[in-house]
């Protein structure tokens, strides 16, 4: 059975997580440069978390559908996905500045904040999408360990500026939800939409 698909996205975890569950993915660039984006992500006014991380998705998804067409390149699915931590109704993208990822990592501290990741799957005109919801804990933290995850540069390249698969995971204390959502790609998700459009994983 057919199990390669593109993934529209650059990032490594991603990848990760389809091969975890044998899925052969190819990258599928998508141009996100300032000036010369293929989807503008800009969170429209009032527009709750769950419902941006799930229009983005799809728009990743038609973006998807251009870039093989455009490009000429073998039609297979397209997988896309995005991610966003919510705190008080607010989306939070990649931190702009280390300043800001201090910021939320002090208002991410002794309490819970959301992680919604939207996913969607482009074939024979369709395009197929899910939601996945999760609650994270953070335990309390003090200035020096946030001035040191901060100086690590991990949170520069991340949603909500951290990572659960990386050093942050030490700041976690409790999940309610999908683990491999917060990292930004629910499995469950994703296997429920590869098995509509007749990809079986594992």
């Amino acid at each position: 059975m057919q199990k390669r698909i593109y993934l529209a996205s650059q990032s490594p975890r991603r990848l990760e997580l389809l091969r975890q569950i044998g899925i052969d993915a190819m990258v599928l660039p998508l141009r996100h440069q300032a000036g010369r984006a293929d989807v503008d992500e800009t969170p429209l006014p009032g527009e709750r978390p769950v419902d941006y991380v799930v229009r983005v998705a799809r728009l990743k998804a038609e973006a998807g559908i251009l870039a093989v067409t455009g490009r000429r390149l073998p039609v297979m699915p397209i997988l896309t996905a995005d991610t966003t931590v919510a705190v008080d109704g607010m989306v939070l993208g990649k931190p702009a500045t280390p300043e800001q990822a201090a910021e939320w990592l002090r208002d991410y501290a002794g309490k819970t904040h959301q992680v919604h990741s939207g996913v969607a799957i482009a074939w024979e005109g369709q395009v197929h999408v899910a939601l996945s919801s999760s609650k994270v804990r953070f335990r309390a933290l003090d200035e020096a360990e946030i001035a040191a995850y901060v100086e690590s540069r991990e949170p520069m390249d991340k949603a909500g500026g951290y990572g659960i698969q990386g050093r942050a995971a030490v700041f976690i204390e409790h999940i309610e939800g999908s683990y491999s959502g917060i990292m930004g790609l629910p499995l469950f998700e994703t296997a429920a939409l590869l098995k509509e459009v007749g990809i079986s994983v594992l």
